[in-house]
């Protein structure tokens, strides 16, 4: 009996040995198979990186200094404002595509470093993502930007995985640390890792959570022991770029960032930016080619994807120098409109006036406003309004949408009211017809003013000066109230020829003394049409330049204008 115990254990000696000695073999034959696959894909991975294209003429020309950022020079001097010193914040920087913002953020922090009193170490990293494309998982399986946890359920949990180890994996925010992360696109991300960000912002520190961890459990080595229970370090500052106005970005996350805008690119400095961009890859053009880019390109990447394909076609052809005809070749194959800008008339005309409006983020334009009066039988006059957008929707907190009269119809019925009330005058014994030229519907208070005053021209057949634009929403008493983007606006209107501009009281700011234009202030409508309105006995006078005055005009120093004239010589005081 005791025997044939012996062979039976024997046996399975020999079984569990045969078993074990079988696991070993496989194991050291995948082990061996795994090399030798790493061996071959590590070959194929060296000959991939030993294939390189040219680079594309929009890398070759990325700045690589501040100086080859043009036309953002105070953009930059507020960026390193708020990074280079002993303090740094968050920051924001508006601006449409194209501009520099991207390319400015990515230089700070070398600057910052070179501060003797930089916070930001020598070995400080600038950790780049793009909102538009970061995944996200609402089942917290993955996170790229905040972290996530891969628990021991997840496919690819190895062997922590298989001892019921949750695992955190870092995100960006914590690769940022003690750096600089910057977030192209900003307002795109999701609004659960917005709020997430928020509270990293607030806190510098990241907390994971999962299902699977237990502060009891022996099994969970240190390290992860102390990330569920301290924390991620995520001390870094926060470059968002964006493309959107400052009303579409959640408040608490402005609230938390220093605000910075960077301007659209003007032709004359998208001409700079086209000869650079050919002065890097050596290439000749003839007279001319930058003034047309100038008048398409809106801005930089625009401009060099504009150059190089003019060079593309050039070098198919042979040739060496871009020509006028290559640059209209390419503006009408990709099919680019000319840039929105405007100019102002030669000389003064009735029922015509420059407005002045913001078409993006620190983007002005001059608006053209135009109106025609026809007298009437009393009492059959009729309004006519064209050009704008005659309601718009909002959309709650609560997600109800709201239906409203537009901004701009209320501020057409805010000036009947105003000229009938201070001037006078009884439109109905008039065919008004009110339009905005441009094939772009206008919306918004702002143009209340230079329509009173289009109008107001139009029925007394008063003219305009040319070389005069306005901005200001304009109430039912008569007032003349403050709008927004006056600073692009004002911008908009040296850009277009302006002499001078009329702004509300209330948008006055000392920095106007130093632009190159006259900015006059104005607080009711009856100032407002008495800079405007010019005699015509001057008309002919003001075709021809004239010196620009250097002081700043006030109402009183211009007492019985033509536009109070025209009212039977009635000072009508507000």
């Amino acid at each position: 009996m005791s025997q044939l115990l012996i062979i039976i254990q024997l046996f399975f000696a020999v079984v569990i040995g045969m078993y074990f000695l079988n696991m070993l073999r496989s194991q050291q034959g995948s082990k061996i198979a795994v090399e030798k696959e790493s061996k071959k894909e590590m070959e194929k991975l060296q000959r991939m990186r030993g294939i390189h294209l040219t680079k594309p003429l929009s890398e070759v020309t990325r700045p690589s200094d501040f100086r080859e950022i043009i036309g953002q020079k105070n953009g930059i001097r507020a960026l390193r404002a708020a990074i280079c010193s002993p303090n740094p914040q968050h920051v924001i920087i508006y601006g449409p595509p194209g501009v520099g913002k991207t390319a400015a953020a990515r230089l700070i922090l070398e600057d910052a470093k070179r501060m003797f009193n930089s916070p930001f170490r020598q070995d400080a990293k600038f950790v780049e993502v793009d909102a538009t494309t970061v995944r996200f998982d609402e089942r917290g399986i993955a996170d790229p930007l905040i972290g996530s946890v891969h628990d021991p359920i997840y496919q690819g949990a190895g062997a922590m995985g298989i001892a019921g180890i949750p695992q955190p994996k870092m995100g960006a925010v914590t690769k940022a640390h003690g750096g600089i992360l910057f977030i192209d696109e900003i307002g795109e991300l999701h609004p659960i890792q917005m709020n997430k960000l928020l509270k990293i912002l607030e806190d510098r520190t990241v907390f994971l959570e999962s299902a699977y961890y237990s502060s009891d459990d022996t099994n969970i080595p240190f390290h992860i022991h102390d990330i569920f229970q301290n924390g991620l370090p995520a001390d870094f500052r926060l470059i968002g770029a964006t493309t959107r106005d400052p009303e579409s970005i959640p408040p608490a996350l402005r609230s938390r960032c220093l605000e910075i805008y960077f301007k659209p690119l003007i032709p004359d400095e998208i001409k700079v930016v086209t000869r650079n961009a050919l002065r890097k890859i050596s290439f000749e053009s003839e007279e001319g080619v930058f003034d047309l880019i100038g008048k398409y390109a809106t801005n930089g990447r625009e401009a060099v994807n504009i150059i190089q394909t003019a060079v593309g076609v050039n070098i198919n052809e042979n040739r060496d120098k871009v020509t006028v005809s290559d640059i209209e070749w390419v503006i009408n194959n990709g099919q680019y409109s000319p840039r929105p800008e405007r100019k102002i008339y030669n000389e003064p005309q009735i029922g015509y006036v420059n407005g002045l409006a913001v078409y993006g983020p620190n983007m002005g334009t001059l608006m053209e406003i135009e109106a025609t009066a026809i007298n009437v039988r009393r009492g059959t006059g009729r309004l006519i309004v064209t050009g704008i957008a005659e309601e718009e929707e909002l959309r709650s907190r609560d997600g109800r949408t709201i239906k409203r009269k537009s901004m701009a119809k209320a501020s057409v019925d805010n000036v009947i009211t105003v000229i009938k009330k201070f001037f006078g005058i009884d439109t109905s014994e008039y065919d008004i017809h009110l339009n905005f030229p441009g094939g772009t519907p206008v919306d918004g208070p702002s143009a209340g003013v230079t329509i009173a005053v289009a109008i107001y021209s139009a029925i007394t057949n008063s003219y305009i000066d040319n070389k005069i634009a306005m901005t200001g929403e304009i109430s039912i008493r008569g007032k003349i109230k403050a709008v927004g983007g006056i600073i692009p606006k004002v911008e908009a209107a040296i850009h277009a020829g302006v002499k001078k501009v009329l702004i509300p009281e209330n948008n006055w700011q000392e920095i106007f003394k130093t632009f190159d234009i006259e900015v006059i202030r104005m607080s009711n409508i009856v100032e407002a049409i008495n800079l405007a309105t010019v005699r015509q006995s001057d008309v002919k006078t003001m075709i021809t330049p004239q010196p620009a005055e250097t002081n700043i005009l006030t109402a009183a120093s211009i007492c019985g204008t033509p536009a109070i004239q025209a009212m039977g010589d009635k000072n009508i005081p507000l």
